[in-house]
């Protein structure tokens, strides 16, 4: 079983925060997605606004199904980045 991987804030008032057409799959576990520190190779779909901040506000990759894996996959260069 791997439980741990999925879960859904339901009492949250912007649940789901972002359009998605099954809301049953929406992984809330990383509502502060930690790929966002990786910038460009973050594999999401952002964009940077006029003033040079990064707006995730179309990327749905940490709310998947299987944004568990994807993060953990990058976890070690996340914490490599975090170091500098």
């Amino acid at each position: 079983m791997e439980g741990y991987k999925m879960y859904q804030n339901l009492k949250c008032e912007y649940f789901p925060c972002h359009k998605i057409k099954n809301v049953e799959i929406f992984n809330c576990m990383f509502c502060y997605c930690p790929l966002y520190l990786l910038k460009e190779d973050c594999g999401g779909n952002f964009v940077y606004l006029d003033n040079g901040i990064k707006d995730c506000s179309n990327c749905l990759k940490p709310h998947g199904e299987h944004s568990y894996n994807l993060i953990q996959s990058k976890m070690e260069t996340i914490l490599e980045r975090a170091k500098k």
